[in-house]
């Protein structure tokens, strides 16, 4: 019949946490004192050790313990285990009094717009000792990032994959057609009219994952139209120089026409049916974020809201 248990089994690190004292010490009574535990619970511990190792660990002398050979071999992994547990927990408590650890956070793209370009200065300031991972990418990809474990919560653009995920709005900003034609931006846009147009769109990485794009191509295919731009790019800024030079037209948020960046001499127009990007905050679902984590969270999310002024920020219940 096999071995109901094997020697060691049932070591515990309170067990180890004594046997390391001990033999600092010299003692089981001023190991006890270094512990705050009795010399009895002491003792116990030591012989419940050397019970589960069926092992003498001590030579048990009249002045100082002194460590049998058995002892010996175990005293490296016993500090090694006592160690690592003793800095786990200095590194957990350190997290959670935001004195230590690191907070991960996805930010959008086109940060600067809703004034997060200072996020990190602005969390550095107050919690200096946490380090501070930011990731600007697009909302897609954050939303596949925060699923995967990478990151523990971003700002993202809605619509994306929700699967896995708890999502917090925050705000709407309206997506306007741009142009350097002023006949062209004269009155709403319909979906139609857009998908005729020599059209400059940006996130060509992501394409129609894109949550800007994927909801103007959902409408396009309502419309029995398709949306085939003359340019693909990566980046906003270089869509909006594209069009001031009369390359085509494009999209672009509230926040970016409202910005010093917008090119002069650009003309906008809302669609037919308004079109928004959703700004929202998402985290993994059923995964408590780091305090670390929620503070930049909270900082990020009164960046957004003061980007639109004190009406658009929610109001928040504190615990």
């Amino acid at each position: 019949m096999e071995q109901e248990s094997r020697d060691g089994d049932r070591v515990t690190l309170n067990q180890l946490r004594a046997f390391v004292a001990a033999e600092s010490r010299g003692s089981f009574t001023r190991g006890a004192v270094q512990l705050e535990i009795s010399q009895a619970s002491m003792s116990e511990l030591i012989r419940r050790l050397e019970e589960e190792l069926n092992a003498v660990l001590f030579h048990r002398g009249a002045r100082r313990l002194t460590l049998t050979a058995a002892g010996e071999e175990l005293l490296p992994f016993a500090r090694r285990a006592v160690h690592a547990t003793d800095e786990g927990v200095r590194a957990v408590q350190s997290l959670g009094s935001l004195g230590g650890g690191t907070a991960t956070f996805g930010v959008l793209r086109n940060a600067d717009y809703y004034l997060l370009g200072n996020l990190a200065q602005t969390f550095h300031r107050r919690y200096p000792s946490v380090k501070v991972r930011l990731v600007g990418q697009n909302s897609a990809e954050t939303a596949d990032a925060i699923r995967a474990g990478d990151i523990e919560a971003g700002l993202i653009v809605l619509p994306v994959d929700d699967e896995g995920l708890d999502i917090t709005p925050l705000m709407r900003d309206e997506v306007r057609y741009v142009s350097a034609d002023p006949a062209a931006a004269a009155k709403p846009v319909s979906i139609r009219q857009f998908a005729a147009a020599r059209l400059v769109l940006y996130d060509a990485r992501y394409g129609w994952r894109d949550p800007t794009r994927r909801q103007l191509a959902d409408r396009a295919q309502l419309a029995g139209v398709r949306i085939e731009p003359i340019f693909e790019i990566e980046h906003v800024e270089a869509a909006l120089k594209l069009v001031a030079d009369g390359a085509g037209d494009t999209i672009a948020s509230t926040a970016v026409v409202r910005s010093a960046a917008f090119p002069p001499g650009l003309h906008t127009a809302p669609f037919e049916e308004p079109l928004f990007d959703t700004i929202a905050i998402a985290r993994k679902r059923g995964r408590p974020l780091s305090r670390a984590t929620r503070e930049l969270a909270r900082l990020a999310e009164d960046a957004v809201s003061d980007a639109r002024g004190p009406a658009a920020r929610p109001k928040r219940t504190r615990g």
